[in-house]
């Protein structure tokens, strides 16, 4: 065999290369150029695209125009306006490498029409193939055309590789909301095989926010949090709505649209202890970082990034999650009223009764109700039979919209039904639909949590007889490493040898049960992570708050129990001052909303 000897690529093949990093499917070529469009100044964008993009894609925009000398740089590999020196540190654009357009003529037919302002032309320039024709007087406006056709046609290899026409349609749709969100102030039209995909005016971020997550403005929690120099905005949904993929989740950082794997992990911790497992929140989220403090220039697409402090973006983006979900959130999916802050509620403090644990949480009666009259009075049952078991108004007058008071939400109860639901009459009319079982059990379920951060330990439950458990050394060191963080948890470790630790005791409320499994679990992820909490890692929290979960669901109200009035009031009550009582501890809805254009959709009286 004789000995390889390099040689220099030729040029076409490095584009061709380049092309394959860059413009890995129709999608891709279409975010580099709609990317070039917004930095254009664009303030109206038009795409039309063809089966997904691959047989045409056509990008519009009244943006600041090229003239024909930067057309023919626009072509050429490396060349760009938007770094203005060497240093790939302060980078306010969303493109900057120059790469886009030469790979995109290299692998397809590419038609770039362009006037500046102060041109009385507009100038055309072709490339087929990675073949150059030289600009030429065209028609057009101010602003850029560029039309994409045949896209890799010059690489048969990649076409051959791309999906159906439905799934690259899937994938430019998913580009075109992303980009949408990230420019409000542009106006947005985007035609799939001549069907009007979606058409957005200029707009405000929450109206834009709206449009994109497909909900109105009115169910969106509005997020605003400060720490140091890093800034998170946005608009999140509530818990009530999930989808079963992660497609809801749109982040920016710095107006750029990501898909950070670290980020959708805090999103994903942030909302564990409120949705169903298998269910993913909806929201728009955006990051504002020092430009210095991050390195966008990670990979060719852009979509990934690298942060200079990952442990603080996590809890940040953590933390306030957390406090906008517990900040009386508006849930979607129908539940549409705002929890009263909890500052605005006065409630008398009631000690726990001798021997009352906080697993038990009794209704409080001394709490204040709604509009309860001093003199109860009772309904007549019209259209209930008196043994109806379904069916148990509330021992009193029902009470006129206006004289509820607006700082209870929920209202004031007005029956209960099949000794499970309770029917509530908000302030504005709107009736209120409460799961008892399942909102008593959030409420039990926060009461233990409470505890526990409060305390910052679990009790320990020694073991009979100790036990080893074998670890790669790695995973071994790291469990030590946190050995006094896991000893308040209830953990006692001590080492035993290279690879192995001596496990003494064990968190009373996990009990023995598979302990090494969930030891496991938690050394694997304080080895991949070691700035990471020895509390905060997945395994140990979702073990933790399985088993609250499970505490709160036995001591919790059952269905099927016979409120009192007054109970169900105090019920209500608690809820709305209690986070995250949107949803129970297994993630489903604890209330619902039936407005009256909804009964009246209902009745057949409005469509």
């Amino acid at each position: 065999m004789s000995r390889p000897t390099i040689r220099r690529l030729s040029g076409h093949v490095i584009d061709l290369i380049a092309a394959g990093e860059v413009i890995e499917r129709p999608a891709a070529a279409l975010k580099e150029l709609v990317e070039n469009a917004i930095d254009s100044g664009a303030t109206r964008i038009v795409v039309a695209l063809r089966a997904g993009g691959t047989d045409r894609i056509d990008v519009t925009d009244n943006g600041c125009g090229m003239s024909p000398v930067e057309l023919e740089l626009a072509v050429e590999r490396h060349c760009t306006s938007k770094l203005q020196d060497d240093h790939l540190v302060q980078i306010r654009t969303l493109g900057f490498r120059g790469e886009a357009l030469p790979s995109i003529g290299a692998s397809a037919r590419l038609s770039i029409t362009s006037r500046t302002p102060e041109s009385d032309t507009a100038w055309c320039i072709r490339v087929d193939g990675g073949v150059i024709t030289p600009p030429q007087p065209a028609s057009g406006p101010v602003g850029t055309r560029i039309v994409v056709t045949d896209l890799f046609f010059a690489t048969p290899a990649r076409r051959k590789f791309l999906k159906s026409a439905r799934v690259e349609s899937g994938h430019a749709e998913s580009v075109m909301r992303r980009l949408a969100l990230s420019a409000p102030h542009c106006a947005m039209r985007v035609l799939l095989d001549d069907k009007v995909l979606f058409d957005l005016p200029e707009q405000s971020p929450i109206s834009r926010a709206a449009s994109i997550l497909d909900t109105t403005p009115d169910t969106l929690i509005p997020l605003d949090e400060q720490r140091g120099a890093v800034r998170l905005s946005g608009f999140a949904c509530g818990p009530a709505r999930t989808r079963a993929t992660g497609s809801g989740q749109f982040i920016l950082v710095n107006n750029r649209p990501v898909t950070d794997p670290m980020l959708r992990t805090a999103i994903r911790v942030a909302y564990r202890p409120v949705i169903e497992r298998g269910r993913f929140p909806v929201m728009a989220l955006h990051l504002k970082v020092p430009l210095e403090r991050l390195d966008v220039n990670v990979h060719p697409a852009k979509t990934e990034l690298r942060f200079a402090d990952e442990a603080e973006i996590r809890s940040l983006v953590i933390g306030g999650l957390g406090r906008a979900l517990g900040h009386g959130s508006k849930g979607g999916g129908g539940i549409h009223a705002s929890f009263a802050p909890r500052s605005s509620i006065v409630y008398p403090p009631r000690p726990l009764e001798p021997g009352e644990t906080m697993t038990s949480l009794p209704l409080q009666t001394t709490l204040p109700t709604a509009s309860a009259p001093q003199t109860p009075q009772t309904v007549p049952r019209q259209g209930f039979a008196e043994t109806d078991p379904a069916f148990a108004p509330a021992a009193r007058a029902p009470q006129q919209p206006e004289a509820l008071d607006p700082a209870f939400p929920l209202g004031a109860s007005i029956a209960q039904v099949f000794d499970t639901y309770i029917l509530a009459l908000a302030p504005d009319g709107d009736l209120i639909l409460v799961d008892q079982h399942a909102a008593h059990e959030r409420l039990t379920h926060e009461r233990l949590r409470e505890q526990y951060a409060s305390g910052g330990t679990l009790r320990a439950q020694a073991l009979l007889l100790p036990e080893v458990v074998d670890l790669p050394r790695r995973e071994a060191e790291a469990l030590m490493a946190r050995a006094e963080d896991l000893a308040k948890l209830g953990i006692d470790l001590e080492s035993f040898g290279p690879g192995s630790v001596l496990l003494r005791s064990v968190p009373a409320l996990l009990g023995a049960k598979d302990i090494q499994g969930l030891l496991k679990d938690v050394a694997d992820e304080l080895a991949s992570d070691p700035d990471l909490d020895a509390a905060n890692t997945g395994s140990f929290a979702h073990h933790l708050d399985a088993i609250l979960a499970r505490m709160a669901c036995h001591g919790s109200i059952r269905a099927g129990r016979r409120l009192k009035p007054e109970e169900m009031d105090a019920l209500l009550r608690e809820m709305e001052r209690t986070p995250r009582a949107n949803t129970c501890s297994h993630g489903r809805p604890t209330w619902l909303r039936l407005t009256r254009r909804e009964l009246e959709r209902l009745f057949g009286r409005v469509k």
